[in-house]
């Protein structure tokens, strides 16, 4: 942000609390920044962060303008379309036996190059092997099987899950191009979720290029399926990514792709919701408000198939309540935020240590914001644990989001103490806090 920037939102700054009848003390105790800090942001000598901006204005009653005085900065570059172009003939996965692995899509030419012409996939048997699937034993156990990677990924690291969800997309994939069409739709169907998956562990495992590979492998697969439905469903998927890099706009754009008339209810919803998140980083209550009661309204019309794998998380019973409490985080209102994601995290079975982590980390940096270090720091060190034995990189934003958030209170003898626990957290799962 530029100095003349910063000197604007100082200024305007100053004349709201003055307006308002605050002193800075009072000013800091709301929003639990410092009396220092604060003088420095009005007298443009600070750049405000995105969060005391948005503290500020729902502190003042700015009702966004004065958070939209901050220009957002997304990490990283604009996120474009994922394409599966010229890579469609070879995947090259390496295991290796310290535990290491890493795939790769290849176009022809540059296997031919490599000399690894011959690794089109991993063979699953020769073309006229006969397979008991078309009576759909084979499918049922493919489809429970999926079930069980998605519990896997609950309690392990990505790295664990996605060479075996790799492995049977491929094989899903190859086995589909010898059956009647009905079971060919089906296999590629199941193909599709298995990599949409992927694209999800692929996030997780800190490679968003990868992700959006994955999402549009799904999307191919599941048309190849004679389903079309799933590409709406990449645009919300895309969106994620780019909410985690901090892209309201992009975020709102590519939710709102997905919305249209004809598409199943829950894609729909899942995509109203995905918009409300975006609106909320934009730090727009209205309009997020609008779209989580759009999701609410949608989600509740899905009527779930039992032959089908359910698109989102399986983990939340109430998803829109639980993300509710995400965007109140993101519009300034922590304390709200706070009550709303414990009332909720409450519901999340025990084994879903992924789901447990992610908001549960979200919860304690919502009761770090509001000022209550000593829970906010409890409520952590209980978390640490399982945030490092599932290795999440888009959970990562949010501990590092934690430690700077404690870290403005070097007094504090619980935020002291948990330092040294977040560091060696960090360290276990390669992040930088």
């Amino acid at each position: 942000m530029v100095v003349q920037g910063q000197v604007r939102f100082g200024r305007e700054l100053r004349r709201r609390r003055l307006a308002a009848g605050l002193t800075l003390t009072s000013l800091s105790k709301l929003v639990h920044y410092s009396k220092a800090q604060l003088s420095k942001v009005e007298r443009g000598l600070k750049a405000p962060s995105q969060e005391l901006a948005r503290l500020c204005d729902t502190a003042l009653g700015g009702g966004g303008s004065l958070a939209a005085l901050i220009p957002m900065r997304p990490a990283g570059t604009r996120v474009s379309e994922a394409t599966n172009d010229d890579v469609e003939e070879v995947w090259l996965m390496q295991l290796s036996g310290d535990g290491q692995s890493w795939f790769q899509p290849l176009s022809r030419r540059q296997a031919m190059t490599m000399g690894v012409a011959t690794v089109a996939g991993m063979s699953i048997g020769r073309q006229d092997t006969a397979f008991p699937v078309e009576n759909g034993t084979l499918l049922g156990m493919s489809r429970a099987l999926f079930e069980h990677y998605r519990q896997l990924g609950q309690v392990a690291g990505p790295e664990l899950v996605l060479p075996a969800l790799i492995a049977q997309v491929h094989s899903l994939q190859e086995l589909s191009s010898r059956m009647g069409s009905t079971t060919r739709n089906a296999l590629l169907r199941l193909a599709s979720r298995y990599a949409e998956y992927a694209g999800w562990m692929m996030q997780e495992f800190g490679n968003d290029e990868a992700a959006l590979w994955w999402t549009r492998r799904a999307i191919d697969l599941a048309a190849a399926g004679g389903d079309r439905d799933l590409a709406a469903y990449g645009h919300v998927r895309h969106a994620l990514v780019t909410l985690y890099r901090g892209d309201p706009s992009q975020t709102i754009e590519l939710a709102k792709r997905a919305q249209g008339a004809g598409l199943p209810p829950r894609i729909r919803g899942l995509a109203a919701q995905r918009e409300a998140q975006g609106h909320a980083l934009a730090g727009d209550y209205d309009s997020c408000m609008r779209s989580l009661d759009q999701a609410r309204a949608l989600l509740d019309q899905h009527a779930p198939n039992s032959q089908s794998p359910v698109i989102g998380t399986t983990n939340l019973s109430d998803p829109v309540g639980m993300i509710t409490g995400w965007c109140l985080h993101d519009l300034g209102r922590p304390q709200e935020a706070a009550q709303v994601i414990g009332t909720h995290l409450a519901l999340v079975p025990p084994q879903a240590l992924r789901t447990r982590a992610r908001f549960g980390i979200r919860h304690a940096l919502a009761y770090a914001v509001a000022g209550e270090i000593e829970h906010a720091c409890r409520l952590s060190a209980e978390l640490l644990a399982g945030a490092v034995t599932v290795s999440s990189a888009t959970i990562a934003q949010d501990i590092r989001a934690l430690a700077r958030t404690l870290a403005r209170h070097p007094r504090n003898p619980a935020a002291r103490e948990l330092a040294q626990e977040m560091a060696a957290a960090a360290q276990a799962v390669n992040l930088q806090t």
